[in-house]
């Protein structure tokens, strides 16, 4: 089937949940993928931040298919090998005492909440349950994350959400110390906000925030769902800060592109979760902790984290360089991969326009465009990338791109959230 045929059986058969580009992608190998016309494209969505060894990396590849021809699944019943060893290798690249896997970023911060809620109640403080978050944020899309999540356009339709959350700006610490109760049992926060628009934590800020919570005997959980996995140009991006959580979730590129989230957590705080507490069918599988190990020692062993950060500062400098020739590029922000050019228009007609000349890349909060391809690009797959901004940028400049929105409401675009 091609495109259109893909395309109008999906529109039949599948929810209209998604707000879909008219391409159907059906092959990918490294930064690379084909849809099916054939048409190539540099990608520089990468499934979200989720596909950081590129597309079909032979190491993730062959891991899946040993895993697949000795054991897919088996329950957390029982022991699971490397559900094993993947939880040892993230604790020991984290400093925390233990890992809880499920599926997904929103099941991980499910688990984190429940966790933060429970605690307290094990210390003999029931009446401590109120979680704050911060304004942009976004943790999921299930009923616990999406009440922690700051945002009312996914919100909406959906009420009554689960209580117990309140909001303050990001970045501001007094706001957060005022907000502060003997109530609230912890603080959640993105180090780095990719779906809010690519926004990042300020040195001093996050800083501040841990010994805050450590002085009031508040938890601290850091979802870094998004930014995490050596993304940022550091395995987590809370390393920047020299700060460490008390509860830390993964996700998106944790698998390389298989679905598995994670909770980690420190000794004292991990122990008030007891058997029956909280459970995944799925979480954790053997075929997941495969492809994630795998993920885990090809990004260590290609210094793949080290290439997030080199490659991550000469996207950003050449970004800046457009930033400085169309005065419609408001900022450029992010770290390492993660990176976002705030625009004075909407992003959307940019990013189809881009997908018209073969790059992908998505736009967040309505005008940022979000720049995150995998952690193996190179530096003339950037170049690309930029020739063709530069090839759209200068036909917003002259007017010519079609339905530019410049007159229009400033919508959110995101497509798939997270």
């Amino acid at each position: 089937m091609g495109n259109s045929e893909i395309k109008s059986r999906g529109e039949r058969y599948l929810f209209n949940s998604y707000a879909r580009a008219d391409i159907a992608l059906v092959q990918g190998r490294g930064v690379r993928v084909w849809d099916a016309d054939g048409r190539e494209y540099l990608d520089f969505v990468a499934g979200i931040a989720v596909n950081a060894l590129g597309h079909c990396h032979p190491r993730l590849v062959a891991a899946i298919a040993e895993q697949a021809g000795k054991l897919i699944h088996c329950s957390n019943l029982y022991w699971i090998e490397p559900q094993v060893l993947l939880g040892q290798a993230l604790v020991e690249l984290t400093g925390l005492g233990r890992a809880f896997f499920c599926n997904s970023g929103t099941e991980a911060n499910e688990a984190a909440l429940k966790l933060a809620r429970k605690y307290a109640y094990e210390k003999g403080q029931p009446n401590r349950y109120e979680i704050i978050a911060m304004e942009h944020s976004f943790h999921g899309r299930t009923m616990g994350s999406l009440a922690a999540t700051a945002q009312d356009r996914f919100k909406g339709g959906f009420e009554p959400l689960v209580p117990g959350f309140r909001y303050v700006p990001f970045n501001d610490l007094s706001a957060l110390r005022e907000a502060l109760s003997p109530e609230t049992c912890a603080v959640i926060l993105e180090p780095l906000q990719g779906e809010g628009g690519v926004y990042v934590a300020e040195p001093e800020y996050l800083k501040a925030v841990v010994g805050l919570c450590r002085e009031r005997d508040v938890l601290v959980i850091f979802d870094e769902v998004q930014c995490g996995m050596g993304r940022t140009g550091a395995w987590f991006a809370y390393q920047h800060y020299g700060v460490r959580p008390d509860i830390l979730t993964l996700a998106k590129a944790l698998g390389g592109g298989m679905p598995i989230g994670a909770m980690l957590a420190r000794q004292e705080v991990a122990e008030a979760f007891r058997p029956g507490d909280h459970g995944s069918t799925f979480g954790g599988n053997p075929l997941a902790c495969a492809a994630a190990l795998a993920t885990v020692q090809t990004i260590r062993e290609e210094g793949l984290v080290e290439n997030a950060a080199l490659q991550g500062a000469y996207l950003r400098r050449r970004l800046e360089e457009l930033a400085a020739e169309f005065p419609f590029v408001r900022q450029v922000r992010g770290l390492g991969l993660l990176l976002g050019v705030e625009l004075s228009l909407p992003g959307q007609p940019v990013v189809r326009a881009c997908e018209s000349r073969g790059l992908l890349i998505n736009c967040a909060a309505g005008s940022v465009l979000r720049l995150v391809p995998p952690l193996v690009v190179s530096r003339g797959e950037i170049d690309r990338a930029v020739e063709i901004l530069r090839e759209v940028f200068s036909e917003v400049e002259a007017g010519k791109l079609p339905g530019d929105g410049r007159q229009g409401e400033d919508k959110p675009c995101s497509r798939a959230g997270g």
